[in-house]
């Protein structure tokens, strides 16, 4: 670990169509090789695409899905002599947001639609409703957490 002073928080702001910081973050995740333009193209586009299919407000669709696939208790390995345990721990606040977005975008990624546009939208939808692959993602960290319960007081 660095030595130096604890590393200073970014301000996100918020986009520019929603005015959402959310969604502004989101953005940054879905961005590869530092193309905002391509990224807000993506996501602009998946949350239109979703407001035709379901004639609801996508932002409100948007915070549920992430609610849906946001985790409360994640396993991280401990090592206790010569044995390494996997022991369950709260997730923080700004962790749970980071691994919801993660997911919901790798799980997209993995999708078979032609374009990422529907890809995103297509899990963002499903995630919503509390199926596919981000919310069974969250379930299995959910119930490995479970699984190794007998070592939550190796815990630090």
């Amino acid at each position: 670990m660095s030595r130096r002073r604890r590393a200073e928080k970014r301000v996100v702001h918020a986009d520019p169509k929603f005015g959402d910081v959310m969604v502004s973050k989101f953005m940054n995740y879905v961005m590869t090789d530092g193309k905002k333009p391509a990224a807000e193209k993506i996501v602009y586009g998946a949350l239109g695409r979703i407001e035709q299919k379901l004639k609801k407000p996508p932002i409100d669709l948007f915070k549920e899905a992430l609610d849906n696939v946001t985790p409360s208790i994640e396993v991280r390995s401990r090592r206790v002599g010569g044995a390494t345990y996997q022991v369950p721990v709260e997730v923080r606040p700004e962790r749970k947001i980071a691994l919801a977005m993660r997911w919901i975008i790798a799980a997209a990624r993995a999708r078979n639609e032609t374009t990422m546009v529907d890809k995103l939208s297509a899990e963002i939808i499903d995630a919503a409703q509390n199926r596919g692959s981000a919310v069974k993602k969250r379930e299995d960290t959910h119930r490995m957490a479970e699984a190794n319960r007998a070592f939550s007081h190796y815990r630090w």
